[in-house]
């Protein structure tokens, strides 16, 4: 009778700390990033990312052509936080950090890493602050994460003086930032810069590179956020010169 084979396990630590070493090297590397406002170059290696996110197994099913395959544009995630995302793809563990955990946060919804967004949440939750809540509860409203959104509202009622006694202008500046006005017709932006004249919470600049977009009927005028459509909005007749892809 055959003895049953044994499963052995090196240690762990020197496997993880190899494999790290591989975030972001171009060393053997067959896929390249373009990630992020700033376009910073990425690189990875496509069967790991395929076999541990079936978000980039979609991404790169297609196989790469002779000579050097083209970047792969990924705009809406910072640089610093797709970094984090790598990193746990390639050891499973990564280092988050307070100014930028909403964002890995965000890609790991959309990237599909249960885990990576759980370890996320358990995070942020331990991090919430007066600083950190407001943007903490808009990501937990947008992505529908239904504990989170109920930790920032109880935080809020139990600071609600600390929250309250910043200025209003201050709390709402992070939701304020991703608001797409060039998406709203004429006639509403028109209103809404009479209503800021009167309670100034948007600023100025905002207002005039949505009315940019407008002006020069075409969504490439400002290449910021301003023109761009988030992912499920309602196309609208004047949203036609936008020709700008989704968020």
């Amino acid at each position: 009778m055959e003895t049953p084979g044994l499963v052995v396990h090196g240690e762990a630590e020197p496997f993880s700390t190899a494999l790290r070493s591989l975030v972001n090297n171009p060393l053997y590397s067959d896929v390249r990033f373009v990630v992020g406002q700033e376009r910073q170059d990425v690189f990875a290696h496509r069967c790991l990312l395929a076999c541990r996110c079936n978000f980039f197994q979609r991404l790169l099913s297609s196989e790469p052509g002779p000579g050097v395959p083209s970047p792969v544009v990924l705009s809406t995630v910072p640089a610093e936080a797709f970094l984090v995302v790598l990193e746990f793809l390639y050891t499973n563990s990564a280092k988050l950090q307070r100014h930028s955990v909403l964002e890995v946060l965000t890609a790991a919804v959309e990237y599909g890493l249960e885990e990576l967004r759980e370890l996320c949440l358990e995070f942020v939750v331990k991090a919430l602050d007066v600083e950190l809540v407001c943007e903490a509860l808009q990501v937990a409203v947008t992505f529908g994460l239904g504990q989170l959104q109920e930790r920032c509202v109880a935080f809020i009622e139990a600071h609600s003086q600390a929250v309250l006694e910043r200025p209003v202008a201050e709390v709402a500046a992070p939701v304020v930032r991703e608001l797409r006005l060039a998406l709203l017709a004429p006639a509403e932006l028109s209103a809404l810069e009479e209503q800021n004249r009167r309670e100034p919470l948007i600023p100025v600049e905002q207002i005039v590179e949505a009315w940019k977009c407008h002006a020069l009927r075409r969504g490439d005028a400002a290449r910021g956020t301003p023109c761009r459509r988030r992912r499920g909005t309602l196309p609208r007749e004047h949203h036609r010169f936008l020709d700008l892809p989704f968020k």
